[in-house]
């Protein structure tokens, strides 16, 4: 093990050296006086055929050390560490949150919340009608206005119904954003939308609206993607990824007290995990 750079204080040191575990590097920290009797604080150390590895991704760590990837890795291994900052809270808040999703995350976030209002305090039923998949259940509207294609993803019938989709979006679709780029996801919203829409359509007519399928997908991206490529910083906890396969689950049983997208949300989940592999596959014959 090798030092690869110097941190002023503990908290630092804990999530860097987690989230290195995280992405596959063996990592861990010392005293830096063990090393240099001028130096404190504490000492960073790796594999020595991963130290450049190490040192650009402290580079992008120091940029954004509140980024909420790094705090993950903490909570992951049971500790919940902080960085210290001057900061107000909710510049605090704003810089997080826009430091965790790209501009396409962000765009689909913001676009979502602008149609929940309108629809619910301007135009009411006038936008369900305008954005949902058809209005007479007759497939040729759809293909005759073919904006209906993706925009019942972004309708939601309520409070609850919005705020999970979009912070799931927000969490698992800013991941693979920020680290695969943004054409990945843009493919990812458009043939999962596509897919879990008509599927939906098909089973239960035109009477849908939400993120879910779309979300479905993202969280079958990031679970499978995750897996087969540890060390590129897209993950989700196995907790929360068994949770979310709980609710599926549920959604076709009868202890659902509300009416859910189930086809959806499965089609959705299906078209991104095909999309992991794809995607995966693309990244080996490139590397």
């Amino acid at each position: 093990m090798q030092p690869f750079v110097n941190v002023p204080n503990k908290s630092i040191a804990i999530i860097f050296s987690h989230y290195l575990k995280g992405i596959g590097i063996d990592s861990e920290f010392k005293p830096a006086s063990q090393f240099t009797e001028d130096l404190e604080g504490w000492a960073l150390l790796c594999p020595e055929e991963h130290l450049d590895r190490a040192r650009i991704e402290f580079e992008q760590f120091a940029r954004q050390p509140n980024h909420p990837r790094y705090q993950q890795s903490a909570w992951q291994s049971g500790q919940t560490v902080t960085v210290g900052s001057n900061k107000p809270f909710f510049q605090q808040f704003k810089d997080s949150f826009l430091a965790q999703a790209g501009p396409f995350t962000l765009s689909i976030f913001a676009l979502c919340w602008v149609v929940f209002a309108a629809t619910f305090l301007i135009f009411f039923d006038a936008s369900y009608q305008l954005l949902m998949f058809n209005t007479q259940g007759d497939i040729s509207q759809t293909f005759a206005q073919p904006w209906r294609l993706l925009t019942p993803a972004l309708f939601h019938f309520s409070l609850l119904h919005i705020a999970f989709n979009t912070m799931w979006w927000w969490q698992l679709g800013g991941q693979i954003e920020q680290r695969l780029g943004m054409p990945t996801l843009i493919n990812l919203f458009v043939v999962s939308a596509l897919v879990s829409n008509f599927s939906q359509f098909y089973v239960s007519g035109p009477n849908f609206g939400g993120l879910s399928g779309v979300v479905y997908a993202v969280l079958g991206f990031v679970w499978i993607f995750g897996h087969l490529h540890p060390n590129r910083g897209i993950s989700l906890s196995k907790p929360i990824i068994g949770f979310m396969l709980i609710w599926l689950l549920l959604g076709f049983t009868e202890f659902m007290p509300i009416n859910v997208a189930n086809t959806a949300h499965l089609t959705g989940l299906l078209s991104g995990i095909a999309l992991a592999f794809i995607s995966s596959a693309r990244l080996r014959k490139t590397l």
